[in-house]
């Protein structure tokens, strides 16, 4: 059997109701506005904190890392352009129990990012009006109200469908790109003292107070891997930008460099602005006190509370006026991920037909009302924006991980398939970026991986509840082939467990902590190879892959009536 490159560019690429209005423009400010969100407000103070001088280190890693994650996807994107194309990928290279795998982590992750943004708008806002959070980061009742509001409010922009979402998020991401550099210009000129970078503190001395260890553990933790989530939004949206082969490479590799540098340089700015008798006294771990002496102002809006430390008041209004446009621009657009990734799952038929439904704008509107549902529910037991953070970039990075395998099995069980980009050195960067995928969640501690897992066997049960309930439309598991996915969560959970790395202040009890940092790569790296290897063995044959890609057509047929337009 072969591949009906018509039928696939046009029917398995995509629900036909799906609009392509992104252009090339469109796709990449959505990307940046996506990752140009709460990160860049909070995530300069929390790798300060941990990390020291060494922070700059921490983002040049971060952007390496993900530019090794964004290039394993490019020619994926480009080959099979597909709206919530992180959880379908897994479905042609190994069959549904791997797709339902992914998707479900995937779904799960992006949910809790529009509520993540959300709770770092009513953050900044609580330095100021302070019936928002409670002391410890909580909502109050009427910030929760405040906070649900919000993300309804994205929920309603994104049925007016895509080309006015593009719009919007054009504007908005003008704006957050022109206040960064003009914060980064600014602070520089303000003050830049160079002794910072090797100061001698209290809790610590020179570039790295806590060493390499402390570096790499700021890349999960201080939300700096949070900060590059969105490069994704060029393989989510693909399947409705009008080029993809010009238009996803481009979003995928530019998004990721345009905003590491700008990271760099506002760590860099940051750290050089701090006052050196208060950083003295306070140390690299009470350096948001240190921005406004003995207070714990700068730990809320640290930023803006520097702004004002250093006389620029001005900056402070625009920056707690950007502290409602950058968070809100980039929940607008989790929103509408979140949503493409339950329609893609509904596509797949690993979840209810229902999530595919779209309207006459082509907005997949029940998916759309389920992602204001479960946001909803992540405003309720989490205390602070940092450890929502946490938890949302550790379920995120390991979602991402099955496109860099995907990217070689595709090579065996699609090779006549046009690839109008074709990635260079593959076996190269596929493993590469596993392992950077490997790292960030060992970095992110025993603590948030034990947590993460728990997600995923909940996700489990569900799709147990789901096969049980649809029999008749639920695809088989074809577990024989997506039996890797499991000894690669246990793998993660063993390494973690025996490592050195908590994700808390005190070593998780129950942790062996066998190993140390160095032994922590090492692991990695084995894990690695074992993962690659077993996903190579069980990817499914290219018969299997072409028949799930002509097959598409008639999921269309059985499923018009639930699919076609219309709330």
């Amino acid at each position: 059997m072969s591949v009906d490159t018509d039928k696939v560019d046009n029917i398995a690429g995509d629900d036909p109701h799906l609009k392509k209005e992104f252009g090339t423009i469109g796709l990449l400010f959505t990307a940046i506005g996506s990752i140009i969100g709460s990160g860049w407000l909070f995530s300069s103070l929390h790798a300060s904190s941990l990390a020291g001088p060494a922070a700059i280190l921490s983002w040049v890693v971060g952007t390496i890392m993900f530019l090794f994650i964004g290039l394993s996807y490019a020619e994926l994107g480009v080959m099979m352009p597909r709206s919530g194309g992180v959880a379908r990928y897994p479905h042609y290279a190994w069959g549904s129990f791997a797709s339902y795998s992914f998707g479900w982590i995937t779904w799960l992750a992006c949910a809790s990012v529009a509520a993540v943004e959300v709770s770092a708008v009513l953050t900044y806002a609580s330095s100021y009006i302070h019936w928002l959070e409670n002391p410890n980061g909580t909502l109050k009742p009427a910030g929760l109200v405040v906070a649900i509001l919000m993300l309804g409010l994205f929920v309603l922009i994104n049925f007016l469908g895509v080309k006015w979402f593009a719009r919007i998020n054009n504007v908005l991401v003008w704006w957050k790109l022109i206040m960064i550099v003009l914060v980064i210009v600014a602070i520089m000129i303000a003050a830049f003292h160079s002794g910072n970078f090797s100061a001698t503190v209290k809790d610590g001395s020179g570039f790295a107070p806590n060493g390499i260890k402390g570096a790499m553990e700021a890349i999960p933790a201080a939300g700096i891997a949070f900060s590059f989530l969105g490069w994704r939004q060029g393989i989510e949206l693909a399947g409705e930008t009008d080029n993809p082969k010009k238009n996803v490479p481009l979003t995928l590799i530019g998004s990721i460099l345009i905003c590491g540098v700008l990271y760099i340089l506002l760590q860099v700015a940051f750290i050089g602005a701090l006052d050196p008798s208060a950083l003295a006294e306070n140390g690299w771990s009470g350096v948001g006190n240190a921005i406004e002496t003995g207070t714990s102002a700068g730990n809320f809006s640290p930023l803006a509370a520097l702004a004002t430390f250093l006389g620029m008041g001005w900056l402070a209004g625009l920056l707690y006026a950007d502290a409602f446009i950058s968070p809100g621009d980039t929940g607008l657009i989790y929103t509408s991920v979140t949503a493409r990734m339950s329609y893609a799952m509904g596509r797949n038929r690993n979840a209810p037909a229902e999530l595919a439904k779209v309207n006459n704008n082509g907005v997949p509107w029940v998916s759309l009302i389920l992602a204001w549902i479960a946001g909803s529910i992540f405003f309720l037991p989490f205390p602070s924006w940092q450890q929502l953070v946490s938890i949302v970039t550790s379920l995120t990075v390991l979602s991402f991980g099955s496109g860099s395998i995907a990217l070689l099995t595709f090579r065996k069980q699609l090779p006549d398939m046009e690839r109008p980009y074709r990635s260079r050195m593959p076996w190269v960067i596929a493993p590469l970026a596993l392992l950077a995928t490997n790292l960030i969640m060992y970095w992110a501690g025993w603590d948030q991986v034990w947590k993460m897992m728990a997600a995923v066997a909940i996700g489990y049960i569900f799709l147990g509840i789901f096969q049980a309930m649809d029999k008749g439309r639920a695809p088989k598991l074809e577990f024989k082939y997506g039996w890797w996915v499991l000894v690669w969560f246990a793998g993660i959970t063993l390494v973690s467990y025996l490592g050195s790395y908590s994700g808390s202040d005190t070593k998780e009890a129950g942790q062996a902590d066998v190993y140390g940092f160095n032994g922590g790569i090492v692991a990695n790296i084995v894990l690695t190879a074992v993962v690659l290897a077993l996903a190579w063995y069980c990817q499914l044959p290219k018969e299997r892959v072409e028949a799930i890609l002509n097959e598409t057509e008639e999921i269309i047929d059985e499923d018009e009536e639930k699919l076609a337009p219309g709330v």
